[in-house]
């Protein structure tokens, strides 16, 4: 086992990294994972579009994550594709600026979600969750992160919240929170 990883593909499987337009990309390049194999389902039942949406013509099925490889073949994910942020053409993946921000004093949980931005295309947008008992500024959290990441990657806005939005499954429903945030800017 390797911290951060996800391990080594199945055996009897195949996986691949992809960039958007399906081509293998080289090793610890981020793209698109693919898989394929008997233990992955065939389709959709009844639903062709939805399988040629999912299915490449060679078989594979496109997971919706992103994720790199490393030379030794084990597989980090980080993120998923509808969840990543392009804010001023640039690519910003949520879960790395999560773990920065969840590293912060104070800081119980966060989610970053990208929303509409006049100048930038997206703007990052952080939802924190403090801990109890502490009280922190949007500035001072925009500030501790610009010290550990790149800019383009800081939020333009922190909004404090009790609690993130989960389905049963206990995944945080970002597509709400980038409902509630939408109209930021």
């Amino acid at each position: 086992r390797i911290p951060g990883t996800v391990g080594l593909p199945l055996p009897l499987s195949s996986m691949r990294i992809v960039d958007d337009h399906d081509r293998v990309v080289e090793s610890l390049k981020i793209g698109h994972i693919q898989v394929s194999g008997e233990n992955v389902f065939c389709g959709y039942w009844r639903k062709e579009a939805q399988n040629k949406q999912s299915f490449t013509s060679d078989g594979f099925f496109r997971t919706g994550d992103l994720g790199q490889q490393a030379e030794s073949g084990y597989i980090s994910i980080v993120g998923r594709a509808k969840d990543i942020v392009i804010t001023g053409g640039l690519n910003v993946y949520p879960k790395e600026v999560e773990s920065v921000i969840n590293k912060l004093e104070g800081i119980k949980e966060s989610a970053i979600v990208g929303v509409p931005h006049p100048d930038f295309g997206e703007a990052v947008i952080a939802v924190v969750i403090e801990k109890e008992g502490v009280s922190l500024r949007a500035q001072d959290v925009i500030l501790k992160l610009k010290q550990n990441i790149a800019d383009y990657k800081v939020p333009k806005h922190v909004l404090f919240i009790k609690s993130l939005p989960r389905n049963a499954m206990g995944k945080v429903q970002k597509n709400t929170l980038r409902d509630t945030c939408k109209h930021l800017f």
